[in-house]
């Protein structure tokens, strides 16, 4: 057989998507290691997600990454989840395996993974989650398995911060509690982690931070955002000003990234390539 033209293909659909780095880091970790992989950030609006997976299959793409608003709407779509994407009832991620499309949901171990390269562990710790959607969900059953004393569930939307709330009770042996988000929310006095999971200060709005108390924030504290563009969210500024350790939102993306690039291609990613490419794309390094 001559040379071939073509390309093994993955990327991600979500909406926006514009501002979404993944396929920087995925294409460096590629030419690093020599790897023919093409990287696509398609924008998919929702309603259309299903031609969107329906064309995984025809393109005969290797996988897709899912984000903002498809992580849920695409379990429809699979015909097989891991264990840990079927607890949490969302998926990031999904490997095209001949044809049969299997998700698996890396936020939650990114983030947890994040988390430990600053020293900090789940174990035993009370923790604030905000939001209830995917990455919430993610990220809370990841901290629950891994050991968390209690995790409160704030979230606005009532039905969505119960369920979560529900599903950790069920399936896990961490305290969940849910606690309506109504004005601007008082941290408890005891809490060790505070997680903002859900998409505010995401571009194009990174002028926004969420509607908490930040003077309950205190130097005990470790916060962190998902967010990750800007990483340096407003979220994280008003916390570092009370003296929190704070976290941003690029380790758990290319903590993700690298577990995705190794469902893809076989290969072991070259995680500090991928981190660096992160840090060179926000002025980091």
């Amino acid at each position: 057989m001559g040379k071939s033209y073509r390309s093994e293909l993955v990327g991600v659909f979500g909406c926006p998507v514009e501002e979404n780095p993944t396929g920087v880091m995925e294409e460096a970790a590629f030419a690093k290691m020599g790897l023919d992989y093409r990287y696509l950030t398609i924008r998919v609006e929702e309603g259309n997600l299903k031609t969107a997976m329906e064309a995984v299959k025809a393109f005969q793409m290797k996988g897709i990454n899912l984000t903002i608003p498809h992580k849920v709407e695409v379990l429809k779509y699979l015909d097989e989840l891991s264990p840990a994407a079927e607890i949490i009832g969302a998926v990031n991620m999904v490997v095209n395996r001949d044809g049969k499309l299997w998700g698996e949901n890396t936020d939650g171990k990114g983030f947890l993974l994040s988390l430990e390269q600053e020293g900090v562990t789940a174990e035993g710790k009370n923790i604030v989650i905000l939001g209830a959607g995917g990455a919430a969900r993610a990220i809370a059953v990841e901290m629950a398995l891994a050991g968390a004393a209690k995790i409160w569930i704030v979230n606005r939307g009532v039905k969505r911060g119960e369920e979560l709330t529900k599903l950790l009770r069920e399936k896990t042996r961490t305290q969940a509690e849910y606690v309506k988000w109504e004005g601007a929310l008082k941290l408890p006095a005891e809490t060790d982690i505070v997680v903002q999971a859900t998409s505010i200060g995401l571009y194009p709005d990174v002028q926004e931070k969420p509607d908490v108390d930040y003077d309950t924030v205190t130097d005990k504290m470790v916060v962190s955002d998902v967010v990750f563009n800007d990483p340096h969210t407003l979220f994280l500024q008003e916390a570092e000003k009370r003296g929190a350790k704070t976290i941003n939102g690029l380790g758990m993306l290319a903590n993700q990234g690298a577990r995705n690039f190794t469902l893809w291609t076989g290969v072991e990613a070259p995680v500090e390539v991928m981190t660096k490419t992160l840090k060179r794309e926000f002025g980091l390094d």
